[in-house]
């Protein structure tokens, strides 16, 4: 069944000559007796037309023909007729003039239109064989090939070896849950689906394979959101003998190709730099989204001795571990136009990151003339006020809202209020993409719930070299101090959205098993969960580090889609189910039987 090519690709320059072309019907209309159809593959459409005149039985056929038919059309390339050419179409100066038609099948009732507008998400997602004919959805994944083509010409010729890593491995639950495979020739023993191919792209460096990259499919057994899906894609790198700027350039020269050959752009390198205190201080996110302007400014020192006693006790909160008092402020410029809704609906959404509620104040005008606006401004002296002004940069007919509590709650709960004021009054930069390395984050956090660290990163990042000392002095071990101690980890951040994340690996396996140590894993615990690695460790491992790209998120953030489900050819829902196949489902109690297993759920009521 030989074509000419695709439907797209018919141009001017096939003026009178014979073309066969295949797809499906978009659209049929009749035209006084002449019909015209728009045949599309997945490259585009073009118009064919049916005359009476020309082949009276194709055409008597072609009135039969109806929308997702598939058809086979022979016909030569015409002028299409003045007054008649689309130029939104690249093949719109042109047309088929229809000889032969074959119909290769027929279709049913569509259950909605492929250019119907508002069609519920889970509407498409059954019918997804449908949705995919889209032309939104042809040119996502289309966009996703060549992202995907242009990584791997870019590490191959950087001297990367595309290697695969096992599907079926070991749960070594660290982070979020594993999605577990039982053994049939293995009785009540499970497999994992790996969460990230870490583990083994660390002994490929220990194996000497210097450079590695995948194209890794992952599992996460997590809350969705449309960010995240059950399985996902990540472009996986490893390298030897390098430190962490090394990576970052190769992470930097692969997005940089990514521009230039999917999106036709040049993306300025390289990219800014930002520590994990910077980001925090500033914008209260360890994700800034930079195309927004607006900072936070820390008032702690300024509300110490304060009348107003919520500022007041917050200032003088001492503690670590997320519990020392913070108060800070964000300021809106021209924000005193606010409604009290707007306000109201604010403090509710800061109240989702523990937020005990949301001051503010409206300037408008100077303070001296009584021109703040704010139930809380009685409380403030004249040095307060001259102090806030001094740091914050108000001005009449801004906004101030302020958080004052623990350190972790104020800077989360005022990062996201940035972020959705930012977005929703349009305070946007005007740059379509803005991308940041954020650094040296803490090497561990303290998890109040299980009353011990616990890696920021995973277990196996390497702490900042000139923080050792806190390392080696082992009543750190049980101080809070051990919060400041710096990993060699760098997350890339775009939009506001973290797309990659990586570090330099532990390779020398004291300072391994010490790190697990005061990750709260005992010796015997790491040998059952990490022993091939530890042993592998002894037989010289060299320095190495890497870096994981989600492309999911990537993609959906270049195309400028909201869900990365619209970026994926087959995704879950947010239950992780899939509506299309009625996956996850029950299964045949004799395969329940061979694989040793019984199911104790019993569905409520």
């Amino acid at each position: 069944m030989n074509r000419s090519g695709y439907c797209n690709e018919i141009r001017e320059g096939h003026i009178g000559q014979r073309v066969t072309v295949c797809g499906w019907v978009n659209r049929r209309r009749d035209h006084g007796g002449v019909i015209f159809i728009d045949l599309r593959d997945r490259s585009g459409m073009v118009q064919a037309v049916f005359s009476p005149e020309r082949q009276p039985e194709v055409h008597r056929q072609a009135h039969e023909l109806r929308s997702e038919y598939v058809v086979r059309l022979v016909g030569e390339v015409a002028r299409r007729p003045q007054e008649t050419e689309n130029p939104k179409l690249p093949t719109g100066m042109i047309e088929i003039h229809v000889d032969s038609l074959e119909v290769l099948n027929v279709a049913q009732f569509l259950p909605f239109q492929l250019d119907e507008e508002g069609v519920g998400e889970s509407t498409r997602l059954q019918h997804r064989f449908l949705d995919l004919r889209r032309p939104e959805m042809q040119h996502n994944l289309q966009f996703r090939h060549r992202v995907t083509q242009t990584v791997r010409r870019t590490l191959d010729e950087a001297g990367f070896l595309e290697i695969e890593t096992p599907m079926l491995t070991r749960s070594t639950p660290e982070g979020a849950r594993d999605y577990l495979v039982p053994s049939r020739v293995n009785p009540g023993q499970f497999y994992a689906l790996p969460q990230s191919p870490q583990l083994f792209k660390q002994l490929l460096m220990i194996g000497g394979y210097d450079r590695y990259f995948q194209v890794a499919r992952c599992f996460r057994d997590e809350d969705l959101r449309a960010d995240r899906q059950p399985e996902f894609t990540q472009i996986d790198l490893e390298m030897s003998f390098v430190v962490a700027d090394d990576v970052m350039a190769v992470a930097e020269q692969v997005m940089g190709k990514i521009f230039e050959e999917a999106l036709k752009q040049s993306l300025p390198l390289p990219l800014p730099r930002l520590t994990y205190n910077e980001a925090i201080s500033r914008y209260g996110l360890d994700a800034p989204d930079l195309r927004i302007p607006l900072e936070l400014t820390d008032l702690t020192a300024v509300m110490r001795h304060t009348g107003f006693k919520v500022f007041a006790q917050a200032a003088n909160q001492s503690g670590n571990r997320g519990g020392r008092g913070l108060v800070k402020a964000l300021r809106v410029p021209g924000g005193a136009q606010m409604t009290r809704k707007q306000i109201d609906d604010y403090t509710e959404f800061v109240a989702i990151y523990g937020a005990k509620g949301l001051a503010w104040i409206k300037l408008n005008g100077p303070w001296q003339e009584e021109g703040w606006q704010s139930p809380i401004v009685k409380f403030f002296s004249p040095e307060e006020k001259e102090a806030i002004v001094a740091a914050t940069g108000a001005q009449t007919g801004d906004i101030l809202f302020f958080g004052a509590d623990r350190a972790s709650i104020v800077n989360e709960s005022l990062g996201r209020l940035r972020v959705k004021i930012g977005r929703e009054l349009n305070l946007l930069n005007g740059t379509p993409f803005s991308f940041v390395w954020v650094t040296d984050f803490p090497l561990l956090d303290w998890d109040n719930e299980a009353r011990r660290h616990v890696a920021v990163h995973h277990p196996f990042t390497a702490p900042v070299l000139a923080d050792l000392q806190r390392l080696d002095n082992t009543a750190m071990a049980e101080e809070s101090h051990l919060d400041e101690v710096r990993s060699q980890a760098y997350d890339l951040v775009l939009n506001g959205t973290e797309i990659g994340g990586g570090s330099i690996r532990i390779h020398d396996p004291a300072l391994q098993q010490k790190m697990l140590a005061l990750l709260g894993i005992e010796a015997a615990e790491a040998e059952e969960k990490f022993g091939f690695l530890l042993r592998a460790l002894e037989f010289g491992a060299p320095p190495h580090g890497g870096l994981a790209f989600g492309l999911d998120r990537l993609v959906a953030i270049l195309l400028g889609v909201d869900s990365i489900r619209d970026v994926i050819a087959f995704p879950k829902t947010q239950k992780a189910g899939c509506v299309l196949t009625q996956a996850p489902s029950s299964v045949d109690p004799l395969q329940l039987r061979e694989l040793h297993l019984r199911s104790t759920y019993q569905p409520k009521g």
